[in-house]
């Protein structure tokens, strides 16, 4: 019971990362608040949570909107208590080059996975004030860590992440409020399969791919046999959550099976 008597606030807790990071906050303890668009999967990860015997409950969250961040935080906190772990997790992307990217495209993509992030350090941390403290833990990407990988969008929003992530880490030190960011590789998650939609499922894109996972095992040195998983994200995130990682901020921690290496 690694976070027992943590409160956790995870946004993207419907599905992929952010639903392999519920699940495993509330097994070790924690209560957890799922914040999502998606109902229905993020009912299931609720009645999955609390079948086990664990505490969880949900609230519908457009991380785009920063007053629904803010009901999102009180919510948890009439709920559960104030928010002491914020796992910022809601992401999108359009796997589309310089040439096949619109303005459109690139805004929701800088509005969903920065704004999203800051909009959500934003709400919380006044409500981590109140614990004394907390841990804030923002899914950047290994694109964040390559020269120039990724889409274009996509690559500048999580390489963002990781400055927005160092930055509130040195902000909010004297409150006691930990900000890490970590950095997955190629994730075998519903947005990989092409099994999940876009925000406002607007525009289509190759990630469907019959020949996409294959790909990405290319781009993962490390000899596992599989992509990585959302539960092996989860772990780390489950560290910095927890008091084992109480001097840890401001860290930028990859979890990639070695993607970066090539």
């Amino acid at each position: 019971m690694r976070l027992a008597g943590k409160i956790a606030l995870v946004s993207g807790g419907a599905s992929g990362i952010g639903r392999a990071e519920a699940v495993l906050f509330a097994a070790e303890g924690a209560a957890v608040m799922i914040g999502d668009l998606q109902e229905p999967q993020a009912s299931e990860v609720v009645d999955e949570i609390v079948s086990a015997g664990g505490r969880a409950s949900f609230v519908k969250l457009d991380v785009r909107d920063a007053m629904a961040w803010e009901e999102a935080v009180s919510a948890t906190e009439s709920e559960f208590g104030p928010v002491t772990v914020l796992g910022n997790n809601a992401g999108t992307n359009f796997r589309v080059g310089w040439e096949e990217q619109t303005v459109e495209m690139w805004q929701t993509v800088l509005d969903v996975n920065l704004s999203g992030t800051y909009n959500g350090i934003r709400a919380a941390v006044p409500s981590m004030r109140k614990a004394g403290g907390g841990s804030i833990i923002n899914i950047a990407s290994s694109a964040a860590l390559k020269q120039g990988g990724g889409g274009p969008a996509y690559a500048t929003s999580k390489t963002a992440v990781v400055g927005l992530s160092r930055n509130a880490a040195l902000a909010h030190a004297g409150d006691n409020i930990r900000v890490n960011a970590l950095c997955p590789g190629h994730v075998d998650t519903p947005f990989i399969r092409g099994s999940q939609p876009h925000s406002e499922n607007t525009w289509d894109t190759d990630i469907a791919n019959p020949d996409n996972y294959a790909r990405r095992m290319e781009r993962q040195p490390l000899a596992i046999g599989r992509l990585q998983s959302g539960e092996d994200i989860a772990y780390g995130a489950l560290f910095l959550a927890s008091d084992e990682s109480s001097t840890v901020t401001g860290a930028t921690i990859a979890i990639d099976g070695g993607s970066t290496l090539l």
